[in-house]
């Protein structure tokens, strides 16, 4: 079974001089000796190192006290989590989930094999609790495949113990610069390694699936940089594109589906939310960017981001619903409750969290879902620009955003005009969901046109908000009509739920009163 922790450490480079003293470290009661670990090490990537290039390492190792097959997610500078597994001669399946979303149908590979000797030291306070492991470790760096080179050097780290303050290695830090020692170059061992034992650089921009160079959209016949842009200027000197602005924002969101999959497979609080943002990102930035990229091409993609988009919502939807519904029941007064209607709530929702989990796993191991990662890789790849790709971004960008806000004026005026039911409910659902394309086409378009794109997003998402709680209210509605009608065939009383089912009546009432005047700010924003 694995089990995560969160590493928090920081690494210098060492000489022959060894572990400066550190017990003038403010709150170091003792530096304890912990004697010298040898480690062996094999690191595994997939041959064009698709996980270094993210920053992600997968070791198997031997010696020391965590012995095991490790997988270190980056979280922040210096900041990862460790997914720890039993030692085996094979790679254990929950490690090679985690990393499927890079790998593919790849098979990670031997790289690089490490061997250090680690020369260990512990830092405890005056009660003897540990602050943090000190390490002075030489390395000696085999290439495996991809370069056959060999490196060696030492380094000293330094690992704050689970739970510690950060602000400790700050004064570590001070310490060791006073001793004349400095941050090491590299990020990691395995970075080092693969710099000095190969002389190919590591492509660090190369898609989190592809092998290969994706097109900037800026050279190329008929590409995004035929003709005259303007804007910022990119690497080659002429000004960015329509074209190569649309590609690195959709660049974005593939990154960060990608990234965000092994958090979802973990269950971290809001991965799900985040991935399915990333994908209605990159289906409107499909379909507002019409001009730019061909829709023959994209729509076949944004179909299967429909799909994932509505898998990862199964989940995510009851949660919000369960909690919605739970805090509604813990409002009303004890008078007001009348049954079991909290165990039947958490009943609904345990019986459904866990089937809805086991779906979503196998939606995320499934061929569709690889499949669809990999249609964005060629997509980015090699993109289907059209002749406005080569306008300049503002332009392009100013023209999308006009024409979202043009068709969520049309649907929410018509929600406006019905009734109040069904009819108007469906009305007001379908403009929330341009509220949203509508906001995402104008985020994306806020470092081309600046304040007035996000004066724009701050309206629209206003909107967003109001249309959200209405919705939520039809939800909730009818899950409540749902369990009142099994708890009245179970022989409950039924009343309660007709209490909540009123308040949300009413919850919906004062979201219809409040868009006319939100819609307006919106009609009055001339930012675009």
């Amino acid at each position: 079974m694995a089990e995560t922790k969160r590493e928090i450490e920081r690494k210098y480079a060492a000489d022959d001089s060894g572990l400066p003293d550190l017990t003038g470290v403010a709150g170091v009661a003792a530096v304890l000796d912990q004697g010298v670990a040898e480690l062996d090490a094999t690191y595994y990537d997939t041959p064009d190192l698709r996980l270094a290039a993210a920053s992600i390492t997968l070791r198997r190792r031997t010696g020391g006290s965590d012995a095991g097959w490790h997988l270190k997610l980056p979280v922040s500078p210096g900041v990862r989590d460790e997914i720890r597994a039993p030692l085996s001669g094979t790679l254990p399946p929950a490690l090679a989930a985690l990393v499927r979303s890079r790998v593919r149908d790849g098979e990670p590979v031997p790289v690089v094999r490490l061997r250090s000797a680690r020369d260990v030291r512990h830092l405890v306070d005056a009660d003897g609790a540990l602050l943090a492991e000190v390490s002075l470790d030489t390395v000696r760096a085999e290439r495996l495949s991809g370069g056959s080179g060999t490196a060696q050097w030492t380094e000293i780290e330094v690992e704050l113990a689970d739970g510690g303050d950060p602000a400790f290695l700050d004064r570590v830090d001070k310490r060791l610069r006073k001793a004349g020692v400095r941050p090491a170059k590299s990020p990691s061992k395995l970075a080092r390694a693969l710099a000095e034992t190969d002389p190919g650089p590591l492509d660090a921009g190369a898609g989190a699936g592809s092998a290969g160079k994706e097109s900037s959209g800026t050279e190329g016949p008929g590409g995004a940089g035929s003709g005259k842009g303007g804007g910022k200027k990119g690497s080659s000197g002429g000004h960015v594109t329509a074209g190569a602005y649309v590609l690195a924002y959709l660049r974005e969101q593939r990154d960060a589906i990608v990234a965000l999959d092994p958090a979802v497979r973990q269950e971290v609080p809001d991965a799900v939310h985040s991935m399915r943002v990333a994908t209605r990102r990159t289906r409107s930035a499909f379909r507002s960017y019409a001009k730019v990229l061909d829709r023959a091409v994209t729509d076949p993609v944004g179909a299967e981001l429909k799909w994932l988009a509505g898998e990862l919502g199964v989940d995510r939807d009851r949660e919000v619903l369960t909690a919605h519904l739970t805090a509604a029941l813990d409002d009303l007064p004890a008078t007001l409750v009348a049954g079991p209607v909290h165990d039947r709530l958490h009943s609904w929702a345990r019986e459904r969290h866990g089937g809805s989990r086991r779906h979503l796993i196998g939606v995320l191991d499934s061929r569709r879902y690889l499949n669809l990662l990999d249609a964005l890789d060629a997509l980015l790849a090699d993109p289907p620009l059209r002749r406005a790709a080569a306008a300049k971004p503002a332009k392009v960008a100013a023209k999308a955003v006009r024409k979202d806000v043009r068709k969520l004026s049309v649907l929410v005026e018509q929600a406006l005009w019905l009734p109040p039911g069904q009819e108007r409910d469906v009305a007001l659902h379908e403009a929330r969901k341009r509220a949203k394309r509508t906001r995402y086409a104008a985020e994306a378009a806020e470092p081309a046109l600046g304040a007035p794109a996000r004066k724009l997003v701050k309206s629209v998402k206003s909107v967003q908000k109001v249309l959200g709680e209405h919705q939520d209210s039809v939800m909730a509605r009818t899950t409540l009509g749902e369990l009142a009608a099994v708890a009245h065939a179970a022989g409950e009383s039924a009343f309660t739920y007709g209490v909540l089912y009123g308040r949300e009546e009413h919850r919906a009432a004062l979201s219809e009163a409040a868009l006319p005047e939100r819609w307006e700010k919106v009609r009055r924003t001339t930012a675009v």
